[in-house]
C-alpha cells in the first residue's frame, strides 16, 4: 500500500521540530525599554521653533537655543533665559561642524575639509581614513564626530560611518544596514549606543539594530541640528521645528496591552455596541472632539479585536478581558439581528457590514450614483441597487448591506475562540451556536452565497463551485474562497456539533476539488506580491480549518499549504502570522515521495514576533513615514512589486537584511496594509486601534509562545 502523503504529529516530531527551530519557546520577557517620543514647540514655551542646538550641563539641565532666544527645560515646559554665555560657549570656527572630546583621547573635529585630530599642544592634523583595501574614505565634508562609551571615535560623512578601533576602522554603509547618510551630527549614549542626526531624521544604533526615526511620530521636524544624550540614555534633539525627545519607559507587554485597551475604550469604540476601527482627529495628534464614522469592515475589525480578548481571557482568566470579549460577541451578533424584519430584509442569517444611527445624515443620498460610476469605471461586477443602507425594523439604525467575504472571515475567526474560551454557560454557548448555524445555513441554502435584500449575492461573497471553478470572473478568487468556505464549515461543525457541515465540506472536496483549490489560496510571484488583505484573511481561515476540521487528509494538505504560505510571508515579521502558523505547525513534519521533512516556522520566527511587539509605538496616530530616500533598501523586482500587468513600480522594497521595515518606521491601521510599501501617508488626523498589537500578543500568550516574567 502506498504511504499516504501528509503531516504526522508525534513525540519524535516534537523533538525534530525543536531541533529545526532554534527559537526558545516560550520567549521569556519582563520589563523592557518602551520607546517614547515627545515633541516640544512654542506651545510648550519655546521662544522659537528654529532650534539651533540643545545642551545638557553638569547638573542635568537641558537648554535649547532657538532663533528667538535661549530656553531652559523644567517640569515639562521651557522657560526663557539669557543667552549671551550660552552663545559664546557654542561658538566654533567657521569650518568646524562638530568637536569630540574625551579624557586621554585626541580632540577630534569634523570639518568641511576633513577629519582633524589634535593631541596635546601639537597642531591639529588632518587624518586620512582608509578602508581595508587602502582606499581613501571621506577626504572632505566630514559631518560629525563623537567618542562612544568605549572610547572609540565615530566619524560621519556622506560615504557613511566609520568607527576607529584598536584593530583599525570599521565601516557602515547601506549594505551594513545604515538607513541614511546625509548627516548633521553624531552623539554618544551609554552602553555603546550611538545617535546620528541627518537632514531627514535621526538614527539610533545599538551595535545590532538600526532605528530610523523620521516623521512626526518621532520628531517635530526632520532637519536635525544636534543631539545630546542625558545620563539615562534619552535623546534631546534640536530640529528646525522644535525640540524632540526620544526616551524610554520600562514597561511589560501586559502594560502595553492595557494602554492600548484603555485608549480603545475611551477613543476608538463606536456606538453602544463598541465597534472598532479608526477614528478622526480634527486637530492633528490631539485626542479631543473625536470624529466617529463607520467603515466597510467594522465587522472584521471588531472580530479581530474580540478574538484577541478571547485569547487574552483564555491565557489569563482576567474578568475584564472576558467582559470585552462578551461585548464584541454581542456587537457581532447584532450585525446579524439588525438586518431582520425591516422593509428591506434579507433572509435569516445575513450579517450587515456595520451600522450607523438614523439620527445621522442619510448615507443613501448620492450613493446610487456613486455605485453607477464605480461599476462603469472601476469594477464591472459592482452591484448597483437601492438602498445600500436599509433601516432596521425599529427605525433606530441604518445597516450597511453588500457584506464582503472579509467580514465573514472575521466573524468565523472570532466565534470558535469565543465559544471555546469565553462562553461558559449553556445559554451563552447556545447563543453562539444560533448565530453560526443561521449564518452557515444561509450560505448553504443560497448555493454558497450571502444573498442580500435585493435577492442577489453580495459582490464578494461567492463560494459556489460553478463560479469558483468555471466562471472566468472568479478564477483569481478560487483558492481563497475555497479555503474560506471549508473553514466556515469546519467551524460550524465544531460549534453546533452537527455532522451535516462536515458532510457538505466533504462533498466540496471530493466532487469539486476544493482542497486542491485551497492549497494555493492565491498566485504568488514571491514575497511582497499580491494583496495583503488576502493574506490576512487566509491566515485566519488556515488557523481555524487546521484546528477544527475532522478530515485528517484535508487537514494534512491544508497544513502543508499553510506552511508554504507562511514561508512567503516570513520576511514581514508579522507576529499574528507567525503565531497563527506556529500554533498549528510548530510540532509537525510532512511526508512526501521524497522523504520526511520538518515544517516548523523557520529559525527567527519568535524573535521577529517579539521584536515587532516591542517595537510598536504607543502613539497610534497616523503620522506619515518616508523611506524611499533610504540607502539600506532593496527594491522589489517587477514580478513582486505589483500585478504583472501593472507598469513597473519603485515604491516597494525591503531592508538589506531581507525583512520589511520595522513597524516603528511605517504606519498602518490594520494588518491588511501592505508592509512592503516604503512611504506611508498620514497627517495626524486619524487614530488607529491597538488591535494590531493586542490580537498577536494575546494569541502568543494563549499558545504559550510568550511568558511574562517579573
Amino acid at each position: 500500500m502506498r504511504k499516504r502523503i501528509g503531516c504526522i504529529i508525534s513525540v519524535l516530531v516534537l523533538m525534530l521540530a525543536w531541533g529545526a527551530c532554534a527559537d526558545t519557546v516560550p520567549a521569556k520577557i519582563g520589563r523592557f525599554p518602551q520607546e517614547i517620543a515627545q515633541k516640544y514647540t512654542d506651545a510648550e514655551g519655546l521662544p522659537g521653533l528654529d532650534v539651533k542646538w540643545v545642551a545638557i550641563d553638569a547638573s542635568g539641565t537641558v537648554r535649547a537655543m532657538t532663533s528667538a532666544g535661549l530656553a531652559r527645560f523644567a517640569e515639562g515646559r521651557w522657560e526663557v533665559e539669557e543667552a549671551a554665555q550660552a552663545e559664546k560657549a557654542m561658538d566654533k570656527p567657521e569650518k568646524v561642524r562638530q568637536v569630540a572630546q574625551m579624557p586621554g583621547k585626541p580632540l577630534a573635529a569634523a570639518r568641511a575639509d576633513g577629519l582633524f585630530l589634535k593631541d596635546g599642544k601639537e597642531p591639529a592634523k588632518q587624518v586620512e581614513i582608509k578602508d581595508g583595501q587602502g582606499r581613501l574614505w571621506a577626504v572632505e565634508d566630514v559631518r560629525g564626530v563623537a567618542y562612544d562609551s568605549d572610547g572609540y571615535l565615530w566619524v560621519a560623512s556622506l560615504a557613511g560611518l566609520a568607527r576607529q578601533t584598536a584593530e583599525g576602522w570599521t565601516f557602515y554603509t547601506g549594505k551594513e544596514g545604515l538607513p541614511y547618510n546625509d548627516f548633521t551630527c553624531v552623539a554618544a549614549g551609554p552602553d555603546g549606543v550611538m545617535w546620528f542626526g541627518t537632514h531627514m531624521g535621526a538614527i539610533r544604533f545599538d551595535g545590532e539594530n538600526w532605528a530610523y526615526r523620521q516623521g512626526k511620530c518621532w520628531l517635530p521636524n526632520d532637519d536635525i541640528r544636534n543631539i545630546v544624550i542625558d545620563a539615562q540614555g534619552n535623546a534631546w534633539i534640536a530640529t528646525a521645528g522644535g525640540v524632540g525627545y526620544i526616551g524610554f519607559k520600562m514597561m511589560t507587554l501586559a502594560e502595553k496591552a492595557a494602554y492600548y485597551e484603555e485608549e480603545m475604550e475611551t477613543c476608538i469604540m463606536r456606538t453602544p455596541f463598541g465597534y472598532t476601527s479608526d477614528v478622526g482627529l480634527p486637530k492633528a495628534g490631539v485626542r479631543e472632539n473625536i470624529r466617529y464614522s463607520d467603515s466597510d469592515n467594522d465587522g472584521l475589525w471588531t472580530s479581530m479585536y474580540g478574538a484577541g480578548e478571547c485569547f487574552g481571557y483564555g491565557a489569563t482568566k482576567d474578568a475584564q478581558r472576558k467582559a470585552r470579549a462578551k461585548k464584541a460577541f454581542e456587537a457581532l451578533r447584532f450585525l446579524q439581528k439588525v438586518t431582520q424584519g425591516g422593509e428591506h430584509s434579507p433572509d435569516k442569517g445575513f450579517v450587515a457590514r456595520t451600522i450607523r444611527s438614523t439620527e445621522d445624515p442619510d448615507p443613501n443620498k448620492g450613493r446610487f450614483e456613486q455605485d453607477q460610476k464605480k461599476k462603469a469605471t472601476d469594477d464591472t461586477l459592482w452591484k448597483v441597487y437601492e438602498p445600500r443602507w436599509p433601516k432596521s425594523a425599529d427605525g433606530k439604525w441604518y445597516w450597511k448591506s453588500d457584506t464582503s467575504s472579509d467580514e465573514l472571515d472575521g466573524h468565523y475567526f472570532f466565534y470558535p475562540a469565543y465559544y471555546d474560551l469565553v462562553a461558559d454557560t449553556p445559554e451563552e454557548k447556545e447563543r453562539v451556536r444560533e448565530v453560526v448555524r443561521d449564518l452557515t445555513d444561509h450560505l448553504i441554502g443560497h448555493n454558497f452565497c450571502l444573498v442580500d435584500h435585493d435577492g442577489r449575492p453580495t459582490r464578494w461573497s461567492i463560494y459556489n463551485p460553478e463560479a469558483l471553478n468555471f466562471d472566468f470572473n472568479w478564477w483569481e478568487e478560487r483558492g481563497l474562497k475555497s479555503l474560506s468556505i471549508l473553514s466556515y464549515l469546519a467551524v460550524a461543525s465544531h460549534i453546533t456539533g452537527d455532522d451535516k457541515y462536515a458532510k457538505i465540506a466533504d462533498r466540496l472536496v471530493k466532487e469539486h476539488a476544493y482542497q486542491t483549490n485551497a492549497m494555493i489560496y492565491k498566485i504568488h510571484f514571491g514575497p511582497g506580491s499580491g494583496n495583503q488583505s488576502d493574506d490576512e484573511m487566509a491566515f485566519m481561515c488556515y488557523y481555524n480549518l487546521v484546528k477544527y476540521t475532522k478530515d485528517e487528509e484535508l487537514r494534512e494538505k491544508i497544513l502543508y499549504s499553510f506552511y508554504t504560505a507562511w514561508t512567503v510571508e516570513q520576511p514581514e515579521m508579522n507576529p499574528f502570522f507567525n503565531f497563527a502558523y506556529a500554533a498549528v505547525g510548530l510540532e509537525t513534519v510532512c511526508q512526501n515521495p521524497w522523504g520526511t521533512f520538518q515544517i516548523p516556522p523557520w529559525e527567527g520566527w519568535l524573535d521577529d514576533a517579539m521584536f515587532t511587539l516591542k517595537d510598536f509605538p504607543l502613539d497610534r496616530v497616523s503620522w506619515g513615514r518616508l523611506n524611499q530616500q533610504r540607502i539600506d533598501i532593496i527594491r522589489l523586482p517587477r514580478q513582486q512589486a505589483g500585478w504583472p500587468y501593472d507598469p513597473p513600480r519603485t515604491d516597494r522594497g525591503y531592508r538589506v537584511n531581507g525583512k520589511v521595515l520595522p513597524v516603528s518606521e511605517r504606519y498602518f491601521h490594520h494588518w491588511n496594509t501592505d508592509p512592503w510599501h516604503l512611504d506611508y501617508g498620514g497627517n495626524g488626523h486619524s487614530l488607529g486601534s491597538g488591535t494590531v498589537f493586542l490580537l498577536p500578543y494575546y494569541m502568543g500568550l494563549y499558545h504559550g509562545f510568550i511568558e511574562e516574567t517579573e
